[in-house]
């Protein structure tokens, strides 16, 4: 399958309005949530709206001046780290990416926690089922190396892969996720599209040596996924999770069980059967330390 590949230059922000000597500066109105796993509601924050900023940057003027106990995390403020996830006027992004000359700031700016994931205090959330599930996936594994101590793989795999390398985990694409969004009761059995992106990666690097289609299938649940692309949308880093990642994923797993001339040509070849999920899931982290990260709910002390 072809590599979709996105070439339309990012167009940039028209330039914000200043006001003029002697006028009062335009005046916005935030609306940020706030409460805890118990629950809570959205807070109103009147301030004055400056040019040149972002709406992390707001939400820290409202953290200094206005509501020091406001939880909110975040770390790199350039979009690299993907700590400061939200969902703004209900559309997940990054807050430190989100100019506020995109958004019309002459109404509320709603700004709350991803909603796939347990609220902690404010904007911030729990994301440990996202570590659960990496402890799931075995690691790249590479064969022999070459008879002069190197491995060699041609430019076009390395391309291929590439692209997924340049995941940040934000987990907004996790969050939009209508399999697990709407439905809690997927977690435990449904890997999400930031970690079908890592599979994929894996799965096509030309030197790793582990088949891992069984497990992708029986117990990372691919087939759970009806590929809206309502991840790609998200991303930050533009990767095309659905087209890249998701759809050759769900191609090689039905060739490994369906396609009768692939079946036939290891039974001619005498080839051995595509491995197992059990066996795939022991090269696994998780199995290999026995550490484990419940994907239950968090727990609520009510003392």
């Amino acid at each position: 399958m072809a590599i979709v590949t996105d070439e339309t230059a990012t167009a940039t922000p028209a330039p914000e309005a200043q006001p003029q000597a002697g006028e009062p500066a335009p005046q916005l109105t935030m609306r940020l949530w706030r409460g805890d796993e118990t629950g809570g509601e959205f807070a109103e924050y009147q301030l004055e709206s400056l040019g040149g900023e972002v709406v992390l940057d707001v939400v820290h003027r409202i953290q200094a001046e206005q509501a020091p106990d406001l939880a909110v995390r975040w770390n790199c403020k350039a979009g690299k780290c993907g700590s400061c996830s939200a969902e703004i006027n209900g559309r997940p992004r990054l807050m430190c990416m989100t100019r506020m000359s995109t958004i019309d700031t002459t109404q509320p700016i709603t700004v709350s926690p991803l909603r796939g994931n347990p609220v902690i205090r404010d904007l911030v959330t729990d994301v440990s089922y996202n570590f659960a599930v990496a402890r799931k996936i075995p690691p790249f594994t590479p064969g022999p190396r070459e008879a002069d101590g190197t491995y060699r793989m041609s430019q076009v795999d390395v391309d291929r892969v590439q692209e997924f390398r340049k995941c940040i985990e934000c987990f907004l694409c996790q969050n939009v996720c209508h399999v697990i969004r709407d439905h809690e009761e997927n977690k435990p059995a449904f890997a999400g599209p930031r970690y079908f992106a890592r599979l994929a990666e894996l799965e096509m690097h030309p030197l790793d040596t582990l088949d891992r289609r069984e497990l992708i299938s029986r117990e990372l649940g691919i087939g759970l996924c009806n590929i809206t692309k309502c991840c790609t949308e998200v991303c930050p880093e533009g990767i095309h999770i659905t087209d890249n990642a998701i759809i050759p994923l769900k191609e090689r797993v039905v060739d490994a069980r369906y396609d009768p001339i692939a079946w036939l040509g290891r039974k001619i070849r005498r080839k051995p059967a595509p491995m197992s999920a059990a066996e795939a899931a022991s090269y696994a982290p998780a199995s290999k330390t026995g550490e484990f990260i419940s994907l239950d709910p968090r727990p609520v002390d009510k003392a």
